[in-house]
Parts: structure tokens; C-alpha cells; sequence
């Protein structure tokens, strides 16, 4: 086999058509190893390869007998020292931190880890046993792909409606996909699922982690898995998981599914672990940055440099204060937008990759560098604002630009729903875009991405139908998920057939998406809950690869009326402008004729002071004029809305809402009626509002 020198960069194994480039960084290693192989499940390589030119700290050969589909991985050779942080041991094979594609998943086995598993001292010992038939591979990859004309969608943030779905579990039991492609990336681009995101309005899909991932030893010893993905090991690298073709066909149907849904018009937002990666803890394995670089990669714990700094809860935090790791996540990054075209990102525990030294800094490097490089700051940023470190809970203090999950949307609609008292002051915030949090940094309505629901937690019927959570299908006794569910069951736990629970609960779910869908900022809802999907009360579904946490697509009357519901109430929200304000005044210090919104109390008579401090008060009205949008259309003329009067009674009594006055002549029209089907002109001054019911109305001219 011919071997040449080649080059530092572009780092990872790169085909040129004529033959391949390795190159990986190391800054540490004493000396670097490329082994190929025939088959991915091979223990021996069919060679081994010494990369003998180093430049600037990457080790680097070219090959030009290699071609696409080979397989191959590094043994990196250096001194194992854990009480100073070095890890290196030849005896492990290493994926690459930039393969386009990886083989399959671990079979787990001792000899995957760096020492001597029960050993005294554990890490500390060296072991020299070969894991190369446990772990999987990289592929050399062909990145060709015939584009033609695909365009990002681009929608603005104002007509922005994400629905957060995991590529396996939104199309495995779908009747009308093909059976090859259920749970695949193409799978995810068939038309059955296209026409029903689209009936809803949806324009973007956000995808839980699709970067290769591991799952963890412990869950694999249970029979149970890592399903969610949160454990990444190969940032470049689309899970083989969910291909329906051969080795290496990930890369080009991952790309097939982006193409086909941005010409439905859907965006591919991917939800991203750049955190912390699934080598776990010092007694974790030695599969791929631990054994490359160690000290590099991770962020070990300065007065013992065995251990790591972990603000993530899952054993490790990736070093952003190196700048080889922060290009490592910036060329990832780019991967993703450039060569794959997705759309935008959400960063998992974002607050992790903000932690310069250990305070949580707005202005860090990270959020500098993706500011000023002009492919991703044009892409949706969004961020999950907190991490599990002091100080890690940062909702509304990341930087222009991004957006952000809003947890106090989710929590106080979620308590105002469930009957807390105390909670109108800060729903008038959640529904008018939360300038309580966005305001200082002059960030508009679009910052807060609102959900009540998430993977996260309880599905949206499993919100109003259990009290607790039952998590015994983890098999970790219940102790796992969050206990702060703000649930309520509404008279039974669980599933029942009580008529009257039964009511009552669908009756709190339409409320909890109106709520969403007539709230200024980004919406987003979890796939299946637009059907009632049902997690059995499991709030932490994270290892649950069945059909407890596969998307449900028989539909009972019930879910098919929901999801009528969801469609409609969506519709509304597409159509009427003062639903979409890229600005918002909340109606607070601002002279009259600017108003934006005002807030209605029962008897037809704006909110004061004292009613805002009446914590007993479970009845709201906010008054959007239609007059004041501040949308064009293609013309550049301005959008004007129908004026809006939304009324919420959280309370277990009905009221009667005396109706504002408002300039237009006419009538109100009930258009949504959480607690009765149709609609109906209002000629009345007042509305009787259920009790546990929403009410949207629209005010046109005429009788």
C-alpha cells in the first residue's frame, strides 16, 4: 500500500476522488496509529499504518490506494498517567472524534475500558487487552450528493412552529410507512408524514440527537437503552440507527430526508449534545476522546486531574477552554449546515458550553465565535438554558440571536392550568412574550420558544392524568425524573372510565395548546401530543425504546378530536397577525395609542395595580388590536389582524366576562370554546365562561 505524507487539514478522513486523507489531533501523544479493516466486526486490522508527520499538533497520512466504505480507527500511543490527566493506551482502538460515519453501536466488553475493571484503584491500573472487535467503526465517507435546487426555507421566527419529534419513535408504528422505512431518516420524509405536519402548520422539525451515540453499559446489563440519544460520541457522524440501507448509507439518506422536507417547506432543526459526550466518568470507556486526548478534550478537575468537572450530570464536561475542542464543535456545526443543509440547532444544556472558567459567561468564546462566522449566525440557535452546575440556570441571559426553551412558560401554564393561585401575574408575561426576561437585553417575543410539554417529562396527557410519576419500567425503583411535574389527574390516577375525568382532562388539554398556540413567541409541541400520545405516566422516558415512547397513530374519537383541535386553533394562529408580533409592548408604561395589548379583568375594566396582587384571581382577558401588527406582505404592505380578545378562568366555578370595549363596530365571534364544540357570534355584553375553559374572540366590522 502506497503511503504518502498528506495533510493537517481538514481534519478526519476525507476522500478527494483520488484517495484519502487522515488527520487527527493529538496534542499529547507520543505517537499515532491508522488501522484499517476489511469488516466493521473485525478484532484484527488489515493493516496498520504509523502516522509519522505531525504539523501543529495533527498527525497526519494519505493514502491513495483508499477508497469510500473502508473502515478504519486510531490507536494513539502515549503516557497513561491518571492522576495527571493522560489516558493513552494503543491497546484500545479509537473511533475518529471527525468520522462522517460510524459502523454500528458497542458490544459492550471489559476490555472496552482503559484499566482493569474491579481492580483496586480501578483506573488507575492499565489494561492491555484489545477492544477492537467491540467497538464499532469509522467509514470513510463520499460526501457527493446531488442537491438541485434545495433552498433553506428560511422562515422567519415570527411564523415559526417547531415540532420536537425523535426520528425512530414519530414513524415506527405508522401504518401508512412503508415497513422498510419505519423509524429511519427517510421514514421521517415519507408523505404520510409530511401531509400531517403539514395539516398542522408545522414549519420546523426539531430532531432529538441524531449524532452517533452510545448507550450507556448500565442500561444495556437492564435490556433497556439509551433512546433518547443524549449520549454522543461522534459529533459528524448521523446515527446508523436509523438507515434503512447499508454500511455508510446514513450520510445520504439523512441528506434525502433534509431535502425532501425543505421542499415541503419544513426546516431540519437538530437538537445537539456538545456538552459532554458518552465516554461517562473516569470509570467510563475508552472508546474515542479519552484515549486521543484526554486532557484536551475534557475538563478534568484541577486539583486531582484524574477526575472531571462535570456540569452536565453524566460524568464528563467537554473542555471549551481549548481551542481544539471549540473547533472541533465549530466544524461540526458547519458540517451540519454546509454539507448536510440542516436549518438550526438546539444546544443541550447550553449553559455547559458558556462556562469559561465555572460562572456561566453570556459573552464566552463559544457564543463570540458563532456570532461573528457568517454561515451559522444566518441558522436557528436555540438553547436549552441551564446546565446542572452552580449558577447553571440562565433562562433569558443568553445573546442576541438566540433563542431559547422558556421552562417558565412551561411551568407557570402548567400551574395556572392545574388551578394554583397566585400565577395571572406571570401568565400575562408567558402570553405576551416574556419581556420580564427578554426585555433587558433588548430581545424580542421570538427569543422564548413556548412549550408545555417536551421529552422531557410527561407527555401532554399524561399532564393532566397523573399526579406522580411512574417510572418502574426504568428499573431504578422510581427514583429517576423529576418529581416538579405540576401535573394534576383531575379525580383519578391514571387511566380510567370515569365520563366525568375523562372530560375534564380532554377539556384541560385544549386549553394547554390554545394557550400555546395564542401566546406571542415560538410554539412548540412534542410529537403525539397532538393525538394524546401517552407515556403511561413515565416522565423520563429516556431509555424506553417500545411503544411506550413510540409515537401512537390509531385514533379513537377522542384523539382524532383533538387533533381536529390542534389543527384548528394552529390555523388561527397562522392566520391572524397579532399572534406573530416580532415586537411587543405589554401594555405597561407605554402611552395609550401604543398599546399593544391591554389586560381585562371580569367585569370588562382594565387590570390595576390590586388586581395584579390579588393572588386569588384565576380569570384573565388580554386585548390584542388588530390594527397594530407590525408584519408586511410580499408587497411590503402592512399585515392588519382582526383585534383578539383571549379569556382564561383557571377557576372551578363559570363567570361571566363583561366584553371590553373596543373601536370597531360589530360583533365578537367566539372562535375557540375550549369547553363546547362550534362557534357563535357574541351579541351580548357579556360572555359566561366555564369553569376550566378558554375562550378566543375575533372583532370584525359589520353585523
Amino acid at each position: 500500500m502506497r503511503i504518502w505524507p498528506g495533510q493537517p487539514y481538514p481534519l478526519g478522513a476525507t476522500w478527494d476522488g483520488e484517495g484519502v486523507n487522515f488527520a487527527l489531533f493529538s496534542e499529547n501523544a507520543a505517537a499515532v496509529d491508522l488501522c484499517l479493516f476489511r469488516d466493521p466486526g473485525e478484532q484484527a486490522e488489515m493493516a496498520r499504518i504509523a502516522m509519522r508527520s505531525r504539523t501543529h499538533m495533527v498527525w497526519h497520512v494519505y493514502l491513495p490506494d483508499v477508497r469510500p466504505g473502508q473502515t478504519y480507527g486510531f490507536r494513539v500511543h502515549g503516557p497513561h498517567e491518571p492522576s495527571h490527566g493522560h489516558r493513552f493506551n494503543p491497546s484500545k482502538l479509537l473511533l475518529d472524534p471527525y468520522a462522517k460515519a460510524i459502523s454500528g453501536t458497542i458490544q459492550w466488553n471489559d476490555a472496552l475500558f482503559g484499566y482493569a475493571v474491579g481492580d483496586p484503584g480501578a483506573d488507575l491500573s492499565f489494561d492491555s487487552r484489545d477492544s477492537a472487535g467491540f467497538l464499532p467503526k469509522s467509514i470513510v465517507v463520499d460526501t457527493a450528493f446531488t442537491w438541485g435546487e434545495d433552498r433553506p426555507p428560511r422562515t422567519p421566527w415570527n411564523k415559526t412552529f417547531i415540532y420536537e419529534a425523535h426520528v425512530k419513535g414519530m414513524t415506527v408504528r405508522h401504518p401508512d410507512v412503508p415497513e422498510k422505512l419505519r423509524g429511519t431518516y427517510l421514514g421521517l420524509a415519507s408523505e404520510p408524514v409530511i401531509e400531517h405536519l403539514q395539516g398542522l402548520g408545522v414549519t420546523a422539525i426539531e430532531l432529538m440527537p441524531v449524532q452517533h451515540f452510545i448507550t450507556d453499559r448500565h442500561l444495556a446489563e437492564k435490556d433497556l437503552t439509551n433512546y433518547w440519544g443524549y449520549n454522543t460520541i461522534g459529533y459528524f457522524a448521523p446515527d446508523v440507527r436509523y438507515a434503512s440501507g447499508g454500511l455508510g448509507q446514513q450520510v445520504h439518506e439523512f441528506k434525502s430526508m433534509v431535502k425532501i422536507l425543505h421542499k415541503a417547506g419544513i426546516e431540519v432543526i437538530l437538537d445537539v449534545v456538545y456538552n459532554h459526550t458518552g465516554e461517562g466518568n473516569h470509570l467510563g470507556p475508552t472508546v474515542c476522546f479519552r484515549g486521543v486526548d484526554n486532557t484536551s478534550y475534557y475538563r478534568v478537575a484541577p486539583n486531582d486531574p484524574r477526575y472531571y468537572m462535570d456540569f452536565t450530570g453524566c460524568g464528563n464536561s467537554m473542555n471549551m477552554l481549548n481551542p481544539r475542542t471549540v473547533q472541533l464543535i465549530m466544524d461540526s456545526l458547519r458540517y451540519w449546515v454546509g454539507e448536510m443543509h440542516v436549518d438550526g440547532f438546539r444546544f443541550d444544556l447550553a449553559a455547559a458550553l458558556a462556562r469559561e472558567l465555572y460562572e456561566v459567561d453570556r459573552l464566552s468564546r463559544f457564543f463570540a465565535l458563532i456570532q461573528q462566522d457568517p454561515m451559522l449566525c444566518q441558522t436557528k440557535l436555540i438553547a436549552e438554558p441551564w446546565d446542572l452546575g452552580e449558577g447553571g440556570y440562565q433562562v433569558g441571559n443568553f445573546p442576541a440571536g438566540w433563542a431559547e426553551w422558556n421552562g417558565m412558560y412551561r411551568d407557570t401554564v402548567r400551574r395556572f392550568w392545574r388551578g394554583d393561585h397566585g400565577q395571572i401575574p406571570d401568565l400575562a408575561y408567558r402570553l405576551s412574550g416574556s419581556s420580564d426576561l427578554y426585555d433587558a437585553s433588548d430581545r424580542n417575543p421570538y427569543a422564548s420558544v413556548n412549550f408545555v410539554t417536551c421529552h422531557d417529562g410527561f407527555t401532554l396527557h399524561d399532564l393532566v392524568s397523573y399526579e406522580r410519576k411512574h417510572n418502574e419500567a426504568n428499573k431504578e425503583d422510581n427514583r429517576d425524573g423529576t418529581e416538579a411535574n405540576w401535573s394534576r389527574n383531575w379525580g383519578a390516577e391514571g387511566p380510567t372510565d370515569s365520563p366525568e375525568v375523562t372530560a375534564i382532562r380532554e377539556q384541560i388539554k385544549r386549553n394547554l395548546l390554545a394557550t400555546l398556540a395564542f401566546s406571542q413567541g415560538v410554539p412548540m409541541i412534542l410529537a403525539g401530543d397532538e393525538m394524546g400520545r401517552s407515556q403511561g405516566g413515565n416522565n423520563n422516558a429516556y431509555c424506553q425504546d417500545n411503544e411506550l415512547s413510540w409515537v401512537n397513530w390509531e385514533l379513537t374519537s377522542e384523539r382524532r378530536r383533538l387533533l381536529a383541535f390542534a389543527r384548528q386553533i394552529f390555523a388561527i394562529r397562522r392566520e391572524n397577525a397579532v399572534f406573530r408580533r416580532r415586537s411587543f409592548f405589554r401594555g405597561r408604561n407605554v402611552s395609550p395609542g401604543a398599546k399593544d395589548v391591554s389586560w381585562v379583568r371580569p367585569d370588562g375594566a382594565e387590570m390595576t395595580d390590586d388586581d395584579w396582587n390579588d393572588a386569588k384571581r384565576c380569570a384573565l382577558g388580554m386585548l390584542i388590536p388588530g390594527q397594530a401588527t407590525d408584519e408586511t406582505d410580499e408587497r411590503g404592505r402592512q399585515v392588519v389582524g382582526d383585534t383578539q380578545l383571549l379569556v382564561l378562568n383557571s377557576g372551578s366555578k363559570g363567570i361571566d366576562f363583561r366584553l371590553p370595549r373596543v373601536e370597531e363596530e360589530g360583533w365578537w365571534r367566539e372562535q375557540v370554546n375550549t369547553a363546547r364544540a362550534g362557534s357563535r357570534v357574541v351579541r351580548g355584553a357579556k360572555l359566561r365562561m366555564a369553569p376550566h375553559s378558554l375562550v378566543l374572540l375575533g372583532r370584525k366590522g359589520g353585523s
